[in-house]
């Protein structure tokens, strides 16, 4: 219904398949991060296509394998799952993610 009616803008990024897990809304930078399967996004409020910045985060590939070795499906358990988007200063955001079974965390430079 809201895309016929034209009164929202559909995020193009979401056609890759991305599993969708958490958000965090900059309204002073107008800037909205999205955490994904494997992915940050970072986007603009006044055009969520435009200059979309995406970072590429996936588990290694020996958490991967003994994610597998665990019985774990592969392609629904056995990735990199953002969790936690957490501002940490004017400059960075911490964000952790499932790392397959395996958590990784970090700060991320916004620039």
């Amino acid at each position: 219904d809201l895309l016929l009616s034209n009164s929202c803008i559909p995020f193009l990024g979401s056609t890759e398949g991305f599993d969708f897990r958490t958000l965090l809304l900059d309204e002073e930078r107008g800037r909205l991060l999205i955490g994904a399967k494997d992915h940050i996004f970072l986007l603009s409020l006044v055009d969520l296509n435009k200059n979309v910045k995406k970072i590429y985060w996936p588990a290694s590939k020996e958490k991967v394998e003994l994610c597998k070795l665990a019985g774990k499906d592969a392609h629904t358990e056995c990735a990199n799952f953002m969790r936690v988007l957490q501002p940490y200063n004017r400059t960075h955001v911490y964000a952790c993610g499932t790392g397959a079974f395996h958590p990784l965390c970090g700060y991320i430079e916004l620039g």
